[in-house]
């Protein structure tokens, strides 16, 4: 299966930026079922992530279904688009992700027919990487209406309310608060990375870095909510994984056969 890349710019209101947009598909002779839809954070990432490439062999070793990639290139503010919807951080990083949740729902998903030629998708779902992952999570958790899956790649799950030098406690990161403040279980399914090495940082010392700490704290709050592994939860520690694309590209097949597979 060929691939195309389409790399387009469109204009926002909403972020009063343009957008850069990175689009891969199937090449039209190809698709001969219906397409999926991933959308995906830090897109400017996507040849460092090798990401074509990963398609292309999973596509020719028929692992997944077809699947059209919007890859949304992030901007200079980065750390205030990116985030938790409404809950801006200590450092108030993040005063922007409401805005940004905005341009995915009312900008972005009602133009893909106009970009794409595609407004109806088999299976969508967003994914990203660390302060991205954390958005992508955000966005899906509060929308299962328009995405049904997730993928988070070494999330940045410590976003916290409150600085480590005055008085924080677990109960301030932001994501597991938004968790535990939903009444009702998204319907939705969540693919979760850390590494190994994502980072050295032991706040309780305990032995185990903050990235894994914190991620397998929002699968316990999951689970509280009635989520179950592994039907709703997939979790992939990667045995010296580090935080960069190294290892997140090497993580994405198993991401996207868990999302699309056949």
């Amino acid at each position: 299966m060929t691939i195309t890349q389409q790399n387009i710019t469109i204009n926002s209101e909403l972020l009063e930026r343009e957008v850069s947009l990175t689009i891969l598909k199937p090449e039209d002779n190809d698709v001969i079922e219906p397409l999926s839809l991933l959308l995906l954070n830090d897109g400017q990432e996507l040849e460092s992530l090798g990401l074509k490439s990963t398609l292309e062999t999973l596509y020719n070793t028929h692992r997944i279904k077809p699947v059209l990639v919007v890859a949304i290139h992030a901007g200079e503010n980065r750390l205030d688009e990116y985030g938790i919807a409404g809950k801006p951080d200590f450092k108030h990083r993040g005063g922007k992700a409401e805005i940004y949740t905005q341009f995915i729902k009312q900008e972005l998903l009602p133009r893909l027919e106009q970009l794409t030629g595609f407004s109806e998708f088999d299976t969508t779902a967003f994914a990203g990487f660390s302060l991205g992952g954390l958005s992508a999570f955000d966005i899906v958790w509060n929308n299962p209406e328009l995405f049904r899956k997730v993928g988070v790649f070494s999330g940045s799950f410590w976003w916290r309310g409150k600085d480590l030098a005055k008085g924080y406690t677990d109960a301030d990161r932001l994501m597991h608060q938004v968790i535990r403040e939903t009444k009702n279980k998204p319907a939705i399914k969540v693919w979760l990375q850390t590494g190994t090495k994502d980072e050295v940082s032991d706040r309780n010392n305990n032995g185990i870095i903050d990235a894994i700490d914190d991620t397998t704290d929002l699968i316990a709050e999951m689970e509280a909510k009635c989520f179950k592994r592994p039907d709703d939860i997939q979790y992939v520690e990667v045995v010296g994984g580090t935080h960069d694309t190294a290892t997140w590209g090497k993580a994405m097949a198993k991401f996207l056969i868990w999302a699309y597979g056949r």
